[in-house]
């Protein structure tokens, strides 16, 4: 069984809040617009679908799309936006499950930090490894993922914030020993806050590589961005591309 998290129905129904800025088209036209460039006119797999924030307007855009997802309720919701026929998803672990038309997709994707839902190594290297053999030759594995910000981290201390504003506080717990982290969330609910939290295994640039070459595949481009702009050792996060051998 993985060891990711499971999104609950009380997650899932929440997942498309419309006041939250990564549901807006202004931040998932250009992740389709990008993925669609790279897919090249073939067909897309995206591991750890959802509830089709990225799916549904890459799919609309002319990609046939297939999701991979660990919870049932993110499938529920995502079923109101598309169908099994135009949409077809396999409930199961991103890391090991087999989806329709195994070693045919010019495109499997992996977006919003979700490969770090994978708390162990080799379930990375799984997850890696399992996106390479749905491929076909030539195809190319995508993956969204933020750079870890350790170099923030106060000697000392253990937690870092990523996020404040007037809705919602963000902050991260980190064990620098396991390469272990855990987002802590409290988002304003009213005249209170709801507090939520999920668990994740920080990868570096360096250490997807290494992943991607034990896959058989090979680093094509990296950008700090969908727009393609340039990655440096600024950069809070990464847009990477790997390709299986022709």
């Amino acid at each position: 069984m993985t060891s990711s998290d499971l999104w609950t129905r009380e997650t899932a129904e929440s997942y498309d809040d419309p006041n939250d800025w990564v549901n807006s088209p202004e931040v998932t036209g250009p992740v389709a617009r990008f993925l669609a460039e790279v897919a090249d006119g073939g067909p897309a797999l995206e591991l750890a679908i959802g509830t089709g924030r990225i799916g549904v307007p890459l799919r609309e855009l002319g990609v046939p799309v297939t999701g991979i997802e660990l919870s049932q309720p993110m499938v529920d919701v995502l079923r109101r936006k598309a169908s099994e026929e135009e949409i077809p998803v396999v409930v199961g672990d991103m890391a090991a499950a087999e989806a329709p038309g195994l070693g045919t997709y010019a495109l499997v994707y992996l977006v919003y930090n979700t490969i770090s839902n994978l708390l162990t190594q080799d379930e990375q290297v799984a997850c890696f490894a399992n996106a390479a053999r749905h491929l076909a030759p030539g195809g190319r594995f995508v993956i969204e993922l933020w750079v870890p910000t350790l170099r923030l981290l106060p000697p000392t201390s253990v937690a870092t914030t990523f996020d404040v504003s007037d809705r919602h506080v963000g902050l991260d717990t980190i064990d620098t020993a396991t390469q272990r982290l855990t987002s802590h969330h409290f988002t304003k609910d009213g005249d209170s806050y709801r507090r939520g939290a999920s668990n994740h295994r920080y990868i570096w640039p360096a250490e997807c590589d290494l992943m991607a070459r034990l896959a058989g595949l090979t680093l094509e481009s990296r950008y700090g961005a969908w727009d393609r702009s340039q990655f440096t050792s600024d950069s809070t996060s990464h847009v990477s591309v790997w390709r299986k051998p022709a």
